[in-house]
């Protein structure tokens, strides 16, 4: 009995509709990206265990996809004497890329004397996980990132705010742009007379849109904070107005306005780098809409200052981009001080949020314009040079390769989504014609075979 053929869990076959849609997805992002001047560099596969293992937390070490030793990896291996991480840090040296944050960081150390700073980059390639496959989780997903690394000025925010909102434009999507500072949130942890609980507070503010008010002061209070925190970090949450005023107040209470009386030299100081983005947001003429969101709260142990969340206004899902600045990422591969920000496209969530909307523009996976039909074997030389002079002029077109019956071609460019249809028998190559005929709108005309300008304005035009 043949073997059922089958792919491992959490990995995914792309059929050419979705291909098509997809690099949909990551053309416009990539046009964007070097319309701003970042770079694109690759990264392989596979990094050494030594490089990733650490960076992600005890959980994030626990999804790494580690691979075996080359040859016969258990050779001098005494099994039986080896708990099980000591035996895999003798058998697997390397591993699959979790993300493309900590190879950046290994390549720019790795590469520092070969590149100019601010070093602006791009990626956009696959990182694998080892997690519990479910809707919307997958074991092997793209990631699509953009980084400045060597400097602290805040244009470099400006520009991945105003990169967001040129994809979302682009792309058709409606999107909220969320912003905070991860100072701001160091200082509402001092200023609630709870420093140490920086952690346990954002962490539960951050389920504010999830879980309601609620449930969030219940669990700050089940982590260890008292009835006068609470409260000051709910006074913070109920501020409202403007981006000038949410500042305004916010500073007023890190100066020492709130019930506590504690103020924050770093609170004000995430102030102060929030009051400069958003004026020079301001000057920007972003499209989409942006906000001061306070009770924004991701990646906690990795950024530093901005912090930014993307969620999209017309399709219920969760955040489809976010990053943020963040002050050492080098230091770990021996370079500090280095400071960098950053983005990333979710594509996967991107995808679900077009098919959603059904924004997708029509004709994306057809791989030609035009399919050149196939009535006559002694035709076929004329249409094999009607088809170079097609392709040399920037036109994608293929022969139906069987001689056969019209109806099965004209079938075939249907299903394959081909808008173009032509139609050569021996009058058109007597004549030196060619005959095309629109397979939408059932438009037909002839063009003299040299008339490449008149076909390429009759394909173009529909």
């Amino acid at each position: 009995m043949a073997q059922k053929p089958s792919i491992p869990k959490g990995m995914r076959d792309f059929g050419p509709q979705e291909m098509a849609e997809r690099n949909y997805i990551f053309d416009t992002i990539r046009q964007v990206y070097r319309s701003y001047g970042y770079s694109p560099i690759e990264t392989p596969a596979q990094e050494n265990l030594s490089t990733l293992l650490g960076k992600y937390g005890d959980e994030g070490d626990k999804l790494l996809f580690r691979i075996l030793n080359s040859g016969d990896a258990f050779a001098g291996v005494d099994i039986a004497s080896e708990d099980g991480a000591s035996l895999t840090r003798k058998i697997c040296e390397k591993g699959l890329r979790y993300d493309l944050t900590v190879p950046f960081a290994r390549y720019v150390v790795q590469h520092q004397n070969e590149i100019s700073f601010p070093f602006k980059r791009y990626q956009i390639q696959p990182v694998w996980r080892a997690d519990r496959p479910q809707k919307g989780r997958y074991r092997e997903f793209y990631q699509c990132d953009a980084d400045v690394v060597g400097s602290r000025s805040q244009l470099s925010e400006l520009e991945l705010v105003q990169i967001v909102d040129e994809v979302f434009t682009r792309l058709g999507i409606r999107v909220a742009i969320k912003v905070n500072n991860r100072k701001v949130l160091t200082g509402l942890a001092e200023i609630c007379g709870a420093p140490d609980k920086v952690v346990d507070i954002t962490v539960a503010i951050d389920k504010l849109d999830k879980i309601g008010l609620d449930a969030v002061k219940a669990e700050m209070a089940a982590r260890g904070l008292s009835s006068g925190s609470i409260a000051v970090v709910e006074d913070i949450l109920a501020l409202g107005g403007s981006t000038e005023d949410k500042i305004a107040s916010m500073r007023s209470l890190m100066s020492g306005g709130s019930a506590s009386g504690l103020s924050s030299e770093t609170g004000l100081k995430g102030l102060d780098e929030l009051e400069e983005l958003f004026g020079y947001i301001g000057s920007a003429a972003i499209r989409q809409e942006v906000e001061i969101d306070l009770s924004l709260a991701r990646g906690l142990n990795y950024y530093t200052g901005a912090i930014f969340e993307v969620k999209a206004l017309d399709y219920a899902i969760g955040s489809i981009c976010g990053g943020g600045r963040y002050d050492n990422l080098t230091g770990i591969f021996g370079l500090p001080d280095t400071s960098g920000v950053g983005i990333s496209f979710g594509a996967d969530r991107i995808y679900d949020v077009l098919k959603g909307l059904d924004k997708f523009p029509e004709g994306l996976a057809s791989p030609a314009a035009v399919l050149l039909a196939n009535m006559d074997a002694s035709a076929v030389p004329y249409l094999v040079g009607v088809a170079s002079d097609l392709r040399n002029a920037g036109i994608s077109c293929e022969i139906y390769p069987d001689t056969g019956k019209l109806k099965k071609q004209f079938d075939y460019a249907q299903k394959k989504a081909i808008p173009f249809i032509s139609i050569n028998g021996s009058d058109e190559v007597s004549a030196g014609k060619v005959n095309v005929k629109n397979l939408s709108s059932g438009e037909q005309r002839l063009f003299d075979r040299g008339d490449i300008a008149g076909l390429r304005g009759f394909i173009g035009e529909n």
